[in-house]
């Protein structure tokens, strides 16, 4: 006589999207602790780009940039684009996931999608931050004044830049099946992104296209806040203040760095509400 074992089968409450939201973070976290070279890897680029590009135009840029050094100047813009490389691979996991067969029981769990994806999110955000913190130490060798203030709220800005690069990247791979396909993409993304943002350069004096063009890039509005926190704890001339680090204008209004984060969280919110619609499609 064959016995049927009944199974029972959880409904849907917070309790499960909390606890989903949760794991999804916890495995990422795992993940990325167990693949501690790559995350470390991750640095190469910052310290190239501060240590042997800075050095190496200094001697050029020494009568525009006056009395900071070019590696105080570009440490901001490195520090915010450090977690763009980061931020957007991560939601790349999503696409291993579906290959290798862990996606689909994640799917059939009796919980939201859109818990998996805000996992996926939060992670990204939290792993990209983290290497933020590494990439922020580094601030002691290019003439930066770090206190504990400063580096909370510089961690805090990136924290916000990480999830918001993150929920782009979970948008645009939400439903693509090939690894192949998701590296291209990115490519296309990242750096345009990177190179307009104003990361590496001032944005003064810009011609009058690419000025446009570093407005409507949303990394830029994340680039500059990050740039003002630590220009506000430089002794500099207001000349060249206002040379290395003007600020946004739209139309002739200066636009205050509390707009700027609420553009970059407000971006990154629709980006979410995106990748969520895009993930309840797949099947």
């Amino acid at each position: 006589m064959t016995t049927i074992a009944a199974v029972a089968i959880p409904r849907r409450s917070i309790t499960l999207d909390l606890r989903a939201v949760k794991i999804v973070m916890q495995r990422d976290l795992i993940r990325t602790y167990q693949d501690r070279t790559r995350f470390v890897s991750a640095l190469v680029q910052p310290l190239l780009f501060l240590f042997v590009l800075g050095s190496g135009l200094s001697s050029l840029t020494k009568g525009s940039t006056g009395p900071i050094d070019l590696r105080t100047f570009m440490y901001p813009g490195i520090l915010a684009t450090s977690t763009l490389f980061t931020a957007m691979f991560s939601a790349m996991s999503i696409v291993w996931d579906r290959e290798f067969g862990f996606l689909r029981e994640m799917l059939v769990a009796p919980v939201r999608r859109s818990s998996i994806i805000l996992g996926k999110a939060l992670s990204g955000a939290t792993i990209a931050t983290l290497q933020g913190v590494l990439v922020l130490l580094l601030g002691f060798f290019v003439n930066v004044p770090l206190t504990p203030g400063l580096a909370v709220q510089l961690l805090a800005e990136v924290f916000l830049l990480s999830f918001t690069l993150t929920s782009l990247g979970l948008a645009i791979v939400s439903r693509i099946t090939q690894v192949q396909t998701v590296m291209g993409l990115m490519q296309v993304f990242l750096l345009p992104l990177s190179f307009l943002s104003g990361a590496l350069y001032p944005l003064s004096n810009l011609p009058t296209w690419l000025g446009i063009v570093v407005r409507l890039n949303p990394l830029t509005y994340a680039v500059h806040p990050i740039r003002t926190a630590v220009f506000d704890r430089l002794t500099l001339p207001d000349s060249v203040r206002a040379q290395l680090n003007p600020a946004i204008t739209w139309f002739g209004w200066s636009v205050p760095t509390a707009v700027q984060l609420l553009l970059v969280a407000t971006i990154g919110l629709t980006l979410f509400v995106v990748a969520v619609a895009q993930f309840q499609k797949v099947e």
